[in-house]
């Protein structure tokens, strides 16, 4: 019993390099969409990245928003770079790798030292270190 116990509590540790992301999804809406309603989980190891393009027309600015694919994101907003201006008939599309990156702008904060990314993978790594021991003891 022991032996099933150590390889699954590897596995839900080791998926957490699975990760999900949120977005915010809308289509054609005349207002921001960046309320709870539009959160939406995107496809684990799939969509990766959010994805959000404004549109600048005759009656107003539209908002399309979604989960994409790192590649179809990237290949779609620098394809779109040309066009966006905004000004009347500008669309931009932009993509970003955080969770509901593609709402509201947020203030800018600082970003975190290179020595706080350091330890936070070094306290995972020691933490299965740490799992492995015990179950090589308890076995």
């Amino acid at each position: 019993m022991r032996l099933l116990t150590v390889p699954a509590l590897l596995l839900f540790f080791s998926s957490g390099l699975a990760l999900q992301i949120q977005c915010y999804q809308c289509e054609g809406m005349t207002h921001d969409c960046s309320t709870p309603e539009f959160i939406v989980n995107c496809t684990v190891n799939v969509q990766d990245m959010c994805q959000k393009e404004v549109l600048v027309k005759n009656d107003g600015i539209y908002y399309r928003k979604s989960c994409a694919s790192s590649g179809a994101c990237l290949i779609a907003s620098s394809g779109y770079q040309q066009f966006c201006t905004g000004k009347l008939n500008s669309v931009c599309i932009t993509c970003c790798n955080t969770p509901l990156c593609n709402g509201p702008r947020q203030k800018k904060r600082p970003q975190p030292s290179a020595a706080i990314t350091l330890a936070t993978q070094q306290l995972h790594v020691f933490s299965l270190y740490i799992l492995l021991l015990l179950s090589s003891t308890l076995c």
